[in-house]
């Protein structure tokens, strides 16, 4: 009898996990101690639901394997994921930076896994450890009006670099974001200030403010004002600038030596019911044809150097990163915002 209420009991939580994943409850239980080989896949994700849908179904179509995914936004499911780490729910964490995978990793919530999938994959773009492996890179460049460009400086070359941004003649012409409204914003002062240290970045940083003819809150918007030239000249992420090219708008896309980047990454969930199957969606996410259907979405800079880009657009071999410290970054955030109310804006 002992026996037949282990197997009954069983048969009870089998049942009811399919019900708990549906409503976001926190089933209980036991971390199954080996990899049982089924046909699921639960993820948490991220990143766009279409896009979330579209991988699913592709990955679906190249494994058999049926894959459930709950979307949410990056902190909610950061903090679920190690809220379930004595008892995870999904197998998977799609999406967001490095940064919120580092964070799940120091809580003992993901698993290691190193693909091997695709060679020739720079090595920044994934843990040493294996906790997480990038699909893409986000960076920030220099987008430029080309139409208006002209028309307000003729016969003047773009600027190519940070520095040559920072020209006395475009001012008021120049468009960034307010690092203490954007996180975008904010990206761009610590660069600045880790590419040329304290002196000469504070330095920087007030001479480049003296040009900019706005500081908008949203990250989106200095693409859009370029965009529909307002401006010559923004900051911004380049696949957001990319959008408006890709709409036929006249952006000029520039990538400056000792950019800034944050790599949208995946992570096996440490303990979670199909880890199998987990790691065959890390090595899925880097092929081609995934990271392709994924720039359908989100023309970002895909981390496989076969993968075609949109037009225009720049290739991860022609990437010069900063080797950005983002704890540092962290940590001096407050006296950092304080002093750029008090002495730039």
């Amino acid at each position: 009898m002992r026996h037949a209420g282990k197997l009954i009991f069983s048969l009870l939580v089998f049942f009811a996990l399919p019900a708990l994943w549906a409503s976001g409850v926190k089933a209980a239980g036991p971390v199954p101690a080996e990899d049982p080989v089924t046909g699921e896949l639960l993820i948490y994700s991220v990143i766009n639901e279409n896009a979330t849908k579209a991988l699913a179904e592709l990955f679906t179509r190249k494994t058999g394997v049926k894959v459930d995914s709950f979307r949410a936004a990056t902190g909610e499911l950061v903090n679920r994921v190690i809220a379930e780490k004595d008892a995870p729910q999904a197998d998977l964490f799609l999406g967001g930076a490095e940064s919120q995978h580092i964070a799940i990793a120091k809580a003992g919530a993901l698993d290691n896994y190193n693909s091997a999938a695709v060679p020739g994959i720079p090595a920044y773009t994934r843990a040493e450890d294996g906790t997480w492996t990038g699909f893409c890179v986000l960076t920030l460049g220099i987008g430029v009006n080309e139409r208006r460009f002209k028309e307000k400086f003729p016969g003047k070359a773009y600027p190519q670099t940070w520095d040559e941004l920072n020209d006395p003649a475009f001012k008021g012409e120049l468009v960034f974001n307010d690092p203490a409204a954007s996180s975008t914003g904010y990206l761009f002062l610590q660069s600045q200030l880790q590419r040329l240290g304290e002196t000469r970045g504070w330095d920087y940083l007030k001479s480049l403010a003296a040009l900019a003819g706005q500081f908008p809150p949203s990250g989106s918007a200095p693409p859009r004002l370029i965009g529909t030239g307002e401006y010559s000249i923004c900051v911004a992420y380049v696949h957001a600038m990319q959008t408006y090219a890709a709409q036929g708008h006249p952006v000029k896309i520039l990538v400056p030596p000792k950019t800034v980047g944050e790599i949208d990454a995946v992570s096996v969930i440490k303990g979670g019911p199909n880890r199998l199957n987990a790691r065959k969606f890390v090595d899925f996410m880097l092929s081609r044809e995934a990271q392709e259907l994924f720039l359908s979405f989100s023309p970002a800079i895909p981390v496989n150097p076969e993968a075609k880009q949109p037009e225009g657009s720049i290739s991860i071999d022609k990437l010069d990163l900063l080797d950005y410290d983002s704890e540092l970054a962290g940590s001096r955030r407050d006296a950092a915002l304080a002093r750029w109310q008090q002495e730039v804006k």
